[in-house]
């Protein structure tokens, strides 16, 4: 606790770590018993275990709610009196004031429903729009990694540094892409704008752990327009902490708005920033 008694970014951390590790747990067994052993799981899915939101193409299962539900409960009895903003269950974007937790709880569900191993649950907590403590929980892989607002970023509990890179030619960068097709076009052409000057591009499908990447240094740097806080808010604090220049929507902005986030290496995120706003001089809001 701090001299006001509100708890401190490292306390708020540790229940973040519980609530994700917790929730992931749910949902690597739940996987399971959803679509069954075999790999091609969104063809086994157990019927009325899918359901689709903004666009057909983007799907919700039953393990993304009940994995909400479990972090909503649990956040009831750990701290109750914090407002929550959640992908599934909802919340209200604009209020932001005081402590919020931002929960995402399973990030990449594409990935999830075809059992590719790239998803992760994300729990974030916010002071006034700001996060200050996060963890990103790698299901498959039962990876951690976890920040507090300076006390630096981890994963397993080893501190985390992103890159030394200094050139964005020599750059791995990771982006996504939306549902909406309108702005996937506009996606795919700024893409085609910046992959002739960095070294490749990569698209894992989750945003929580393509900022994560960031921060391990598995890459570079990361950009996407259109995400919700839920996809950034844990992830893009553990860029931050681990040397990452970041670059943010308002708090309240949903991926309607399209705005961008940005986590790069700081020796590239100038020369990075200068190739988007080449390329997309007038952003891809619409």
């Amino acid at each position: 606790m701090d001299d006001t008694g509100s708890p401190s970014p490292v306390e708020l951390r540790e229940v973040a770590v519980h609530l994700a590790t917790t929730a992931a747990a749910l949902v690597r067994r739940r996987r399971e018993e959803v679509f069954g052993h075999d790999v091609t799981g969104a063809v086994t899915a157990a019927a009325g275990s899918t359901a689709t939101k903004s666009t057909d193409t983007d799907p919700v299962t039953v393990v993304d709610t009940e994995s909400e539900r479990l972090l909503r409960t649990e956040l009831a009895r750990l701290r109750p009196d914090d407002a929550v903003l959640g992908e599934e269950d909802g919340g209200d974007p604009a209020a932001t004031a005081g402590l919020r937790w931002v929960l995402d709880p399973v990030d990449g569900t594409v990935n999830f429903l075809y059992g590719l191993p790239v998803y992760a649950v994300s729990v974030g907590v916010q002071r006034d729009g700001v996060s200050v403590a996060g963890a990103v929980v790698d299901v498959v892989a039962g990876r951690v990694f976890a920040a507090a607002r300076g006390a630096g970023a981890t994963l397993d509990g080893r501190p985390l540094r992103c890159t030394a890179v200094t050139q964005a030619r020599m750059s791995l960068v990771a982006t996504g892409f939306a549902y909406d097709p309108a702005r996937r076009a506009l996606q795919g052409a700024l893409l085609a704008g910046v992959l002739p000057h960095v070294r490749d591009v990569r698209r894992a499908g989750s945003a929580a752990l393509d900022l994560c990447s960031v921060a391990a240094g598995w890459v570079d740097a990361y950009y996407e327009h259109g995400t919700n806080p839920w996809d950034w808010a844990a992830g893009s604090l553990v860029a931050e902490e681990a040397g990452a220049v970041v670059r943010l929507p308002e708090p309240s902005a949903l991926s309607a708005a399209g705005r961008l986030v940005v986590a790069a290496a700081p020796g590239v995120h100038a020369e990075l920033a200068a190739l988007l706003a080449r390329h997309a001089p007038g952003g891809l809001e619409r």
